[in-house]
């Protein structure tokens, strides 16, 4: 169960009726739906961030663009569960958005204030490989 998310959090983005309506009261369900979301965000993240500094974060110490982003991507799995083929527009642009952002922040097209990891360790997921093939012998 993830701390980064609490559900006051939610009031910004769904109604709180409509939030318990889709989860039937059943808070978690929401647990769940959150972790999904913070796992999402971990697999783009962890190449740069240090996830758990980011997501062990509360209250004022949390960065508002990362908790509004994984907010959606957790509204969308909440949508997901009540109805998918019914899932308005809105929830999705704004869970392709959250998808696009964390692309770009992986990609280093975008930064975000929040703690990186040491140099020594992004270099060893830099996405460059170099290596070669060995050495063969030349008849002429």
């Amino acid at each position: 169960m993830s701390e980064f998310i609490k559900i006051e959090d939610y009031d910004a983005s769904i109604h709180r009726e409509i939030l318990d309506a889709l989860v039937r009261e059943d808070n978690s369900v929401i647990e769940i739906c959150e972790d999904r979301a913070i796992e999402q965000m971990r697999s783009y993240l962890s190449r740069r961030y240090d996830c758990n500094a980011v997501f062990c974060a509360s209250g004022d110490k949390r960065n508002a663009l990362v908790l509004m982003m994984a907010i959606d991507i957790a509204v969308y799995h909440i949508f997901c569960l009540a109805n998918p083929l019914k899932l308005s527009q809105m929830r999705k642009d704004r869970y392709e958005r959250a998808l696009e952002w964390l692309k770009q922040v992986a990609d280093g097209g975008i930064s975000v204030d929040i703690p990186q990891l040491p140099d020594d360790i992004q270099q060893k997921y830099s996405q460059f490989v170099m290596i070669s093939n060995s050495k063969r012998q030349n008849r002429f």
